[in-house]
């Protein structure tokens, strides 16, 4: 079947679309106006983020839009189950936001909702087990919608978040017959969410509040269910079950990180607080703008992964799909390791919470456990680049045959070169040498073990050298990934300016060590070097911006606010003369000191 009938359908679709944003656009003012009439505005408090009372019910606006557009262009038998779902669970969040319900009345009434839904016969489909099935679907509809709620923690991140999974969602539509009532509410959905965002972008003017955020979560995972097809299929268990995952997966990554690190700290799961993925890279020097986009942006990344999940075959969309969860696993561990809890938890002093901290501190176990995983990705796709069609059904066997074998080498390998002594956040080129060493002993053990054991019958030579650039790169792509996203955090819009005098190797240990200060406090502008060949040079990604005359013209321009001379020799005459400049226009003067004492002198 092509997918013509249902791209002719768009055009509609982009109609409804714009229809619910232009309502929607004229709605949110009336219920934010309302709203602060009546006292129901979201006031600052230490454990939530904004800094002044702004006012709820943009959920309201959301929900009306949705509900007033959606009989008017579909068939209501049609879509009757997740709109009356969703009218439900919208009385649920609208009466939270302004009664305040306890957290286990909410989680009631969700596992209610998502029963009903379940009880008319809306699964995912996941396994051959229909009892399995209706269970996961169950934790599937209230997991996202509690996602959705929790992740509605930031001036628009929730709202766009939602809007990037929505239109994955919508284009995975794409291909059906017609254009089904599911797809007309999804496109009103989407244009009420984009005419609410329009005054949550930072700086919000209005919250959407519980009653949008568990509107918008119920309702995308509702539509999720119709997605992976109506009958269980074998062959596309892989993209059936990590499509949707995929789509959803920031609301599903944030739950999952703020609850793990409350749980390890101490801290009870269903109490607010600054500890999400958002105010995580916030603490590590991005804006407020900063960590919403990056959010936006992964979660773009992760829905386009999905999309592609759903059209490759399984053989293309099981390293894909892997890789990127694999991806999305290390950049959790980064953020958790960020600090946002000020004062100290109380952790029980019996339970598991101990032994799971005690876990955490085994993080040689998990960096086994993560090449463990490369390599296996490395190995399939190696294979899966130097054999397609029918050979690739015929050497599978192979593959599978062989797998084991270069797991075990490789890893012993890695082990045997020293590959797990290093820190992921000091990662260079001599640990890259390191890997290096690993990985071509590790290849030719496991060329010598299959020529001893298997003759190399039925293996190509090709795949071991596609095998040894892959694992190569993800194995030193995991490991700089730490660094690499210290640096871009690093590369702050804010704080107190900072120029070093010296582009030497000096100069380069003092921003590294200035610039890992926790509490952000710096923002570098470049450096200052007297010799010309440096100029318009970079230097740990900082420009060279020019010799002494540079520096007292950013010093008179008030450009900077802290000069760090960066080397042991600075001319006394141009020390001089900087120290009188920074004297004259308040800019603090720093110099970096490195001196070797004797301590023990050898006979």
């Amino acid at each position: 079947m092509t997918a013509a009938p249902a791209l002719a359908g768009l055009p509609s679709l982009a109609l409804w679309y714009l229809a619910a944003l232009a309502l929607a656009a004229v709605l949110v003012p009336v219920c934010r106006a309302a709203a602060v009439k009546r006292g129901y505005v979201a006031r600052p408090r230490s454990d939530r983020w904004h800094s002044r009372p702004t006012a709820l019910f943009g959920g309201v606006a959301i929900a009306a839009t949705v509900f007033v557009l959606t009989p008017l262009g579909n068939n209501l038998a049609g879509i009757a189950l997740p709109l009356g779902a969703g009218a439900l669970i919208f009385i649920v969040g609208l009466t939270d936001d302004v009664l305040s319900l306890k957290p286990s009345t909410k989680l009631i009434a969700e596992i209610a909702l998502a029963s009903l839904v379940v009880g008319a016969g809306e699964r995912l489909n996941w396994t051959a087990v229909p009892e399995l099935d209706m269970l996961f679907t169950l934790v599937w509809l209230v997991g996202i919608t509690n996602a959705f709620n929790l992740l509605d923690n930031m001036d628009g991140l929730c709202a766009g978040t939602a809007l990037i999974a929505g239109f994955a969602l919508l284009f995975g539509f794409v291909g059906r017959p017609d254009v089904g009532p599911e797809m007309r509410y999804l496109a009103i959905l989407l244009g009420a969410t984009s005419g609410f965002l329009l005054f949550n972008v930072h700086p919000a003017s209005i919250f959407m509040g519980d009653a949008g955020s568990l509107f918008l979560g119920f309702s995308l995972a509702a539509l999720t269910l119709t997605a992976g097809g109506p009958a269980h299929d074998r062959s596309r268990v892989f993209s059936i079950v990590v499509a949707p995952v995929l789509v959803l997966l920031i609301p599903i990554f944030d739950t999952t990180l703020v609850t793990v690190s409350r749980i390890l700290s101490g801290r009870p799961v269903s109490r607010g607080g600054r500890d999400h993925s958002s105010h995580r890279l916030v603490a590590i020097g991005l804006t407020e703008k900063g960590a919403v986009r990056v959010l936006w942006a992964l979660a773009a990344a992760a829905a386009a992964v999905g999309f592609a999940v759903q059209r490759f075959s399984r053989a293309d969309a099981v390293p894909l799909g892997g890789l990127f969860i694999l991806a999305m696993i290390v950049f959790a561990v980064y953020l958790a390791q960020v600090r946002v809890y000020d004062e100290p938890s109380s952790v029980p002093a019996h339970g598991v919470t101990p032994v799971l901290i005690e876990l955490m501190y085994k993080r040689r176990v998990a960096e086994v456990l993560l090449d463990v995983c490369l390599v296996t990705i490395a190995y399939y796709g190696a294979w899966r680049l130097r054999f397609e069609g029918p050979e690739w059904v015929a050497y599978f066997p192979s593959l599978l045959q062989s797998l084991p074998l270069a797991i075990s080498i490789q890893i012993v390998a890695l082990f045997l070169f020293g590959s797990y002594r290093g820190a992921w956040r000091h990662f260079g080129l001599m640990d890259g040498v390191t890997f290096a060493k690993g990985v071509g002993a590790g290849t030719v053990g496991l060329i010598i073990a299959i020529v001893f054991l298997y003759r190399f019958e039925h293996y190509s030579r090709s795949v071991f050298i596609i095998y040894a650039a892959i694992v190569m790169l993800l194995l030193c792509g995991s490991r700089a990934s730490f660094r690499l996203i210290g640096e871009f955090a690093r590369r702050r819009s804010t704080g107190t300016r900072l120029a070093i005098y010296g582009a030497g190797a000096a100069g380069s240990l003092v921003v590294r060590e200035m610039l890992s200060d926790p509490s952000g406090q710096y923002r570098m502008i470049g450096f200052i070097d007297d010799d010309p060949s440096t100029y318009r040079m970079r230097l740990q990604g900082y420009p060279v911006l020019g010799g002494e005359r540079a520096l007292l013209t950013l010093i008179e321009q008030k450009a900077v606010d802290v000069v760090v001379i960066g080397t042991n020799h600075l001319e006394r005459g141009r020390a001089t003369r900087v120290e009188d400049a920074c004297t004259r226009h308040d800019v603090m003067l720093l110099q970096f000191s490195f001196r070797l004492e004797t301590l023990v002198s050898s006979a």
